[in-house]
């Protein structure tokens, strides 16, 4: 779907939902994480993350839009369109929006362990932090630390 092809939807769902027309703009913005969208308040566009539709579905993306369109309705009302307030909650299910996104599958990247070995006995140490080898010796045998190498760990 495009961002023309969601400005339309988020159009038709206007309407459709709320009896009024959404005369701004909708986009997709992949940089949104951890949330399905955001409604911004100076300009009055809206922001859908393309995981809603990607992950989830069209169905998740039109409850996603929804509730965007609930904040965005009841801003230009002059009302507050915070997701506490009794109005918000009352409009939201009266459309049948959604509430909370779905919890994406975070994405971890790798990280960087540090190997030490011990001169001594051979005990292998991987620390995330790196060790001062001056300072530090092995707790086994107390013989002196050697860095080893960096290993990427998933």
């Amino acid at each position: 779907m495009t961002d023309r092809e969601l400005q339309h939807l988020v159009e038709r769902v206007s309407l459709q939902s709320f009896g009024k027309p959404f005369k701004h703009q909708a986009f997709f913005n992949a940089r949104l994480r951890t949330t399905g969208g955001r409604y911004h308040l100076k300009d009055h566009h809206i922001d859908i993350n393309p995981r809603m539709l990607t992950m989830f579905g069209e169905e998740t993306l039109i409850g996603v839009i929804k509730h965007e369109l609930v904040h965005y309705h009841l801003h230009l009302a002059g009302q507050s369109g915070q997701h506490r307030t009794k109005a918000f909650k009352q409009l939201l299910q009266a459309v049948g929006g959604l509430r909370y996104a779905p919890s994406q599958p975070q994405q971890t990247k790798p990280t960087k362990v540090l190997v030490y070995r011990c001169q001594q006995c051979g005990q292998l140490y991987r620390r995330k932090r790196r060790i001062n080898t001056a300072k530090f010796v092995c707790g086994k045998c107390h013989g002196k630390l050697v860095f080893q190498k960096s290993e990427r760990v998933s």
